[in-house]
């Protein structure tokens, strides 16, 4: 793949305002969207459905989004962005009124399937980010709109319970009204960010989206592969561990269902920080190749702590063995520092990999195959998505500690996948190149 050149596109002339559009945009999506997913094992359970049932749910949306992924970005690529994204709200929108209406679990599982293709767009937006801002400024923008998302994350669960006092139908119902005026919104405020005479000027060849999944695999050593690898290992450790991470927190420190939505508050607010006020200082310290390899090791690094926490078993026989100096509650709090420490780096590891390992795939590839790339990325993703929390899950129940290592591993991997990627970017002290964006 070759590098990047200077953007062209002419639409592009208002970064700023097309980001702040598609941030509201993402966030208004992510309300939606987690409205319906805390309560979707609720709805399992009341259609007949078991724990296994729940997590074939949860992994039909994956599936679907994986195989659509590589199809909106060649789709984007040749008829645009803004078209792509209109079509998956829409998609997610008819998803949300099956959703509200199922009464069997073959149409929840229906529903999950559609939107799951509509959430394909994924690699779309991102695209899109690439499209309406300057290289150097890629890894910070898709941190910015990871925060935005990252906040519909925190708001969407609570306005879901709510609805859900008026009645069964009411969440889905709402989620497909929040989605249809996301679409009125994106429709008058989200222009366009594809040049789009350059791709009617380019024939799309069929058959792309097979080639580039297949060359990732049969070209790892290039660039844009290990960048996709970069991700799908990452993703994998990542999404691996936080399917087992409530067994885990309940098995070693007695978490409940009433007190887990702290520890992921507390992950969330840590990712929204991150994403919104360090990793743009941090990317024009460190660049985005070695960002990424940063945040990959503490990833790493808070993975592998986490299976040697516990809870202490008698924290008054410790109080009094130091005399009672120290009261036997704040001696009960010290093992959850370590176990703060190790939660705390897996976001904050997160937050510097996937935007930086995202923008530098759209700096190494050319405009005319980054949706394509991206989509292929997020086939990748997908797939990891939908393969590691299974085998996390089985690990888990043999020995405790086993997929935080096992993740851990791959999070190492990726750092030496890394290294030497700054030779395959641009150097960032070229402001002069970007007149027109």
């Amino acid at each position: 793949m070759s590098a990047s050149t200077t953007p062209t596109n002419p639409q592009a002339a208002n970064p700023v305002g097309k980001l702040a559009v598609l941030m509201v945009t993402a966030f208004i999506d992510m309300v939606g969207l987690l409205m319906i997913i805390p309560l979707l094992p609720f709805y399992a359970e009341r259609l007949g459905g078991n724990g296994l049932v729940v997590g074939l749910l949860v992994s039909s949306y994956a599936v679907a989004q994986l195989i659509s992924a590589p199809y909106w970005g060649r789709l984007s690529d040749r008829h645009g962005r803004r078209p792509a994204l209109l079509v998956g709200l829409t998609a997610s929108a008819i998803a949300y009124v099956i959703f509200a209406y199922a009464n069997s679990l073959w149409i929840l599982f229906l529903s999950r399937l559609v939107q799951g293709a509509g959430g394909g767009t994924v690699s779309v937006v991102q695209a899109y980010v690439a499209d309406a801002t300057r290289p150097e400024d890629r890894a910070r923008s898709l941190g910015l709109l990871s925060a935005a998302t990252n906040a519909g994350v925190a708001i969407g669960p609570v306005i879901g319970s709510v609805s859900l006092s008026i009645g069964t139908h009411a969440p889905g119902l709402a989620a497909s009204a929040l989605c249809l005026a996301n679409i009125l919104f994106a429709m008058r405020y989200l222009h366009e960010s594809r040049d789009m005479a350059e791709a009617r000027a380019r024939p799309q060849a069929k058959g792309r989206s097979r080639e580039a999944i297949l060359r990732v695999v049969t070209h790892s050593s290039e660039p844009a592969s290990r960048l996709i690898w970069i991700y799908a290992l990452g993703m994998g450790a990542f999404q691996g561990v936080t399917a087992i991470l409530a067994l885990f927190l309940a098995a070693r420190f007695g978490v409940t269902a009433k007190t887990i939505g702290y520890f992921f508050l507390y992950i969330g607010v840590i990712s929204v920080v991150a994403r919104a006020g360090i990793l743009g200082h941090a990317v024009d310290r460190f660049g985005e190749p070695r960002l990424s390899r940063i945040g990959a090791t503490l990833l790493a690094m808070g993975l592998a702590m986490m299976p040697f926490t516990h809870r202490m078993a008698d924290p008054h026989a410790v109080a009094a063995f130091f005399g009672g100096r120290l009261p036997a509650g704040l001696v009960a709090v010290v093992p959850y520092i370590p176990l703060a420490i190790a939660v705390a780096l897996v976001p904050l590891g997160t937050a510097f990999t996937f935007p930086c390992v995202t923008a530098l795939l759209s700096r190494v590839t050319p405009s005319h195959e980054r949706g394509l790339y991206l989509g292929v990325q997020q086939t990748f993703g997908g797939m990891a998505r939908v393969v590691f929390p299974i085998l996390a899950g089985w690990m888990f129940d043999r020995v405790i500690a086993l997929p935080f290592l096992v993740s851990a591993g791959l999070a190492i991997a990726t750092i030496f996948l890394g290294l030497g990627m700054e030779s395959y970017v641009k150097p960032r002290e070229a402001p002069a190149v970007v007149s027109g964006g």
